[in-house]
């Protein structure tokens, strides 16, 4: 048997509790996963639904090093099904590299499959190129550059600010390509809007609330670079929720409002409900206060760590405990040359931090770690976080939920192996309510 093979099936049977989709899931969105050329899009003039590249590359690769795929984008997301190990429905974000040991193909019958370790393990489905994506805002932008959608089209994410002002070796998150991947657009041609107009937002959403006939759309996110000064002339808080409102405005009741900003002071997080937003993510990043300030050195200078989460308890006072998510990026707690170097210090590290905030009845959420080649953390640690400490996070995730009593957020769709539909990391697919 292969090596990613027996590794796999050995965590399976070691921690039976984690659904078997949750761990292939896991290792794919940690190690990404190659696509031969009869598996990728024909972009916006195709029939399946391409990569938007919605706020990072989330790819293992730049654009020039990933070949025909950076011609042609793959899936947004893939459905695994199926296969030896009997798959329940499983909603996985798509992360590029080439040389993954998993790889997605046709066969001589043209049904597209999982391949691992040269063996079919699934069968695979793509998402068919929404109406919406068909129509062009009047000055010929696409509905996709604008308001693209995610998590099999729950979630319109709204990225309206596509760089980051924490900037520079001494301010960027250590993990984050956001700034990197907007260069990377710009330098290949792509449509690539910097700061989005508010009227193209709402013309982007009349188009998808017109032919999303199914309400297959049922949240947004408004989210971006971190502001430390203004743009367009506007602090943090008013920037992002200038958008909420206006759409708030024109589409009231229409979708579930969410925000994803730094932890920002209590007056600003009233602005934020003010302004119509129902989800707040004020995200953590890392619980370690040694890592928060290697890994995150922007925040940690312009905020710190103290009262960063602070700020997150204050929140809950105005949006209510169940209402503050925020998320953390699960894997960098073990990432060179600062992070840990077993498994069970990083598990008990992120387990205090959970238990931290879901004793408050705050309950995190996590993105699973991609190593942007780009990025410091991504140069150092090219093969990420170790599978079994993405599995046993899961394990604690779930445990500690228990322990306090919480069930899954709201605004990620229905939880549970074959039913959840959030795609950048399992944690839905392992809890249930």
């Amino acid at each position: 048997m292969d090596c990613r093979t027996a590794l796999v099936e050995d965590l399976m049977e070691r921690f039976p509790h984690v659904p078997r989709e949750a761990v292939f899931k896991e290792d794919l969105l940690r190690g990404g996963v190659a696509f031969d050329p009869s598996a990728l899009s024909d972009n916006e003039g195709g029939e399946v639904k391409p990569k938007s590249y919605f706020i990072f590359s989330f790819d293992h690769g730049t654009l020039p090093e990933l070949g025909e795929a950076a011609l042609r984008r793959p899936p947004e997301e893939i459905i695994l099904t199926g296969g030896p190990y009997n798959l329940r429905r499983t909603v996985v974000s798509v992360r590029v590299n080439p040389s993954s040991p998993y790889r997605v193909a046709a066969n001589e019958d043209g049904v597209l499959g999982l391949y691992l370790d040269g063996k079919r393990i699934a069968d695979v489905g793509v998402p068919p190129m929404p109406e919406y994506y068909r129509h062009t805002l009047a000055n010929g932008k696409s509905v996709m550059e604008v308001a693209p959608t995610i998590q099999w089209g729950y979630l319109i994410y709204l990225t309206v600010f596509r760089v980051c002002q924490y900037f520079g070796a001494k301010e960027e998150c250590q993990y984050c390509d956001i700034n990197h991947n907007w260069r990377q657009h710009k330098a290949a041609g792509r449509p690539y809007t910097g700061v989005k107009d508010v009227e193209e937002v709402l013309e982007a959403l009349e188009i998808i609330d017109r032919y999303d006939t199914a309400k297959a759309s049922t949240a947004y996110t408004l989210t971006g670079g971190a502001i430390t000064k203004t743009v367009s002339g506007r602090d943090e808080a008013d920037f992002y929720g200038h958008y909420a409102k206006a759409i708030e405005e024109r589409f009231p009741g229409r979708w579930i409002g969410k925000v994803v900003a730094q932890a920002l002071p209590r007056d600003d997080v009233q602005r934020f409900k003010d302004y119509g937003v129902q989800i707040y993510h004020p995200n953590y990043e890392v619980w370690d206060e040694y890592l928060f300030k290697m890994y995150c050195p922007g925040k940690e200078r312009y905020v710190g760590r103290d009262v960063w989460h602070k700020r997150i308890l204050d929140s809950a006072e105005i949006f209510g405990a169940r209402n503050v998510i925020p998320n953390f990026v699960a894997g960098v707690e073990m990432a060179e040359p600062f992070g840990f170097k077993t498994v069970d210090e990083a598990i008990a590290s992120t387990t205090e931090g959970l238990r931290f905030f879901m004793s408050q009845g705050i309950t995190p959420r996590f993105t699973t770690w991609c190593p942007e080649p780009t990025t410091p953390l991504g140069k150092a640690n090219p093969q990420g976080a170790p599978l079994e400490y993405h599995i046993r996070l899961l394990e604690a995730y779930r445990a500690t939920m228990d322990d306090f009593g919480l069930s899954s957020p709201p605004g990620y769709g229905p939880p549970g192996p074959g039913r959840a539909v959030f795609s950048v990391s399992s944690f839905m697919d392992s809890v249930s309510d």
